[in-house]
């Protein structure tokens, strides 16, 4: 379905009001009509609109007013003032007021309908940032940052504390340990909350450009800068500027990155105008910058002034009680799907959780989570075994898989049965089938849906089964 913008025509001349409303209709606006204040207030009670085209001297009273109470029912809608009386006077009232825009009459249509089309454009803009704000602020009290262990549980309350200051914070930590996670949640707890989040790699941007990335330049400022480009600190203004990679940054534009965090100020490359922005900085290293500091490639001034307040992340060898329930996580919130209409319910085996227990985790929870997403991807069913996370240290078919304790239990029972339902000359073949699938449902709990993919059967098929061998023997 297209969406249709919904426009007030509200002036008292009927055939102005029909030749902008003919004019609309055809380029696709849903219209609406009146010549009155009342008539307004009582359209505006019934509908939203995108726009409102407003007369500034109306039968039953003043444009202004209405412009008023109509901001006050809808506070996004864009409002553009047309009067035949128009003074500069008014038109700056009308603009103090609210007004999008303001046209005198008689207005050139295809200026109106230029303007109005920008007035939908901003309208627009602001639901779009009011919803984005929505959900920061559902985000914010609850961020998604897994961990039980004292020390992520410690790590998280100093961030609490630290942001409601309005310091320049430095995140330390290895990489792949959570920095930018930290990072946002230092601004969601913050009250630049509704404002933009603005992360920037610092490592990852030539020397050349870093400079204007962060700064903005004019047009014509350098070989290829063709048009004007607005900086993050721009961008981030109210908000929070996150550099990760503090320690990549060269000494050239760290003299400049000192004097922002001390006055605010900049200047755009190719610009002498002194521009001034309201931001936090927060930076990450996972660099020792004391011993960059030594080696002369980290400025100590700019160190002493981000190092305000330190935030120190954890590896996640420091935190290993965390690792099956980071593990866990990821296994919940995976996108990976067998593709043949089975949902993916993954589980690791009791060998892979001890694997992993035991592993020192170089590249920290990037490298967990890369991990569980390869063993999902080679698993030959729902169970996640060593040899899927870790193929090329492990050797075999799945025949030769190493079992968990419980998995021998289940094994141990079927050979047994097997033994026994040889001995007694009962119908073999329906008898292993039996066997083999009640002893698949023991191993995945009951879930049938997991059963059947691991039986290789469609679940319509395994309910059949189960209802030919009664309800005693199946698993509840």
């Amino acid at each position: 379905m297209i969406y249709k913008h919904r426009i007030l025509i509200l002036d008292d001349e009927a055939e102005l009001r029909s030749v902008i409303s003919k004019r609309l209709r055809r380029k696709g606006y849903e219209v609406f009509e009146t010549g009155t204040i009342q008539g307004g207030l009582e359209l505006c009670n019934e509908n939203l609109f995108d726009g409102v085209l407003l007369d500034l001297k109306l039968p039953d009273g003043n444009g202004l007013d209405l412009l008023e109470q109509i901001k006050v029912q809808q506070p996004d809608v864009q409002i553009i003032m047309l009067t035949g009386h128009g003074t500069i006077e008014s038109a700056i009232e009308a603009m103090k007021l609210g007004a999008f825009d303001y046209l005198t009459k008689p207005c050139n249509l295809a200026e109106l309908e230029i303007s109005l089309q920008k007035a939908c454009d901003q309208r627009k803009l602001l639901v779009e940032n009011k919803g984005l704000r929505e959900v920061l602020n559902r985000q914010a009290p609850g961020i998604e940052i897994i961990g039980e262990s004292p020390l992520i549980q410690d790590l998280l309350a100093i961030t609490r504390k630290v942001a409601q200051s309005d310091e320049s914070v430095l995140i330390r930590g290895e990489s792949g340990s959570g920095k930018e996670l930290i990072a946002r949640a230092v601004h969601l707890w913050s009250n630049r909350a509704d404002h933009a989040f603005i992360p920037i790699n610092c490592g990852a941007i030539p020397e050349t450009l870093i400079e204007s990335e962060l700064f903005g330049h004019e047009k014509g400022a350098f070989t290829g800068a063709g048009s004007k480009k607005i900086g993050l600190v721009e961008i981030s203004d109210q908000g929070t500027l996150f550099l990760d990679e503090i320690g990549e940054m060269p000494l050239s534009i760290q003299v400049k990155l000192l004097r922002f965090l001390e006055t605010g100020e900049f200047r755009r490359v190719g610009d002498n105008r002194l521009r001034q922005v309201d931001v936090r900085i927060v930076a990450a290293t996972n660099r020792d910058l004391k011993n960059e500091m030594n080696q002369e490639r980290f400025r100590q001034d700019l160190f002493y002034r981000l190092n305000a307040i330190s935030l120190d992340v954890p590896t996640l060898r420091q935190r290993k009680s965390d690792i099956l329930l980071l593990a866990d996580y990821f296994l919940k919130t995976s996108t990976v799907s067998p593709g043949d209409g089975f949902e993916a319910v993954y589980v690791l085996s009791e060998k892979s959780k001890e694997r992993l227990l035991d592993y020192d985790f170089p590249g920290n929870i990037r490298e967990l989570a890369h991990l569980i997403k390869r063993g999902q991807i080679l698993a030959s069913g729902n169970v996640i075994y060593p040899q899927d996370i870790w193929p090329e240290k492990y050797k075999g078919t799945l025949q030769e898989r190493a079992l968990s304790e419980q998995e021998k239990v289940y094994e141990s029972e079927f050979v047994q049965c097997l033994s026994q339902i040889q001995k007694q000359g009962y119908p073999v073949l329906e008898e292993v089938e039996r066997l083999y699938i009640l002893s698949t449902l023991k191993l995945v709990e009951g879930n049938r849906a997991q059963a059947a993919k691991l039986l290789g059967i469609s679940v319509r098929n395994l309910y059949r089964k189960i209802e030919s061998y009664g309800n005693d023997d199946i698993i509840q």
